[in-house]
């Protein structure tokens, strides 16, 4: 099994890195982004360890996501491994994670 990331959420994470990296520094950028991915590799023998995503069930296809310090990552498996779809800020109101684009 292997963790494939959408552009979708490339994208955010590279948002959420250059966010911080403006905000805050260079160090806590790479320390957010590490713990992001260390989290998504934990993913490959863990893969049910997230809780289902309530706002996306409706979906039907099976959204879990796992919390990482203010962020959520959503995933859900599919036929190549753990496909990460989004990585969230927790503290944005949440019914932006039904945006089209988030899917």
């Amino acid at each position: 099994m292997k963790v494939i990331w959408s552009s979708f959420a490339e994208n955010t994470l590279a948002d959420i890195y250059n966010y911080y990296r403006d905000v805050a520094d260079i160090i806590v950028a790479k320390r957010i982004k590490s713990e992001i991915l260390l989290a998504t590799k934990l993913l490959i023998k863990h893969p049910n360890s997230g809780q289902v995503e309530e706002l996306l069930k409706q979906l039907e296809e099976g959204h879990r996501y796992l919390v990482i310090g203010h962020h959520k990552i959503i995933y859900k498996h599919v036929e190549e491994g753990i496909l990460i779809t989004d990585v969230y800020d927790t503290r944005q109101n949440p019914i932006k994670m039904n945006n089209p684009e988030r899917k």
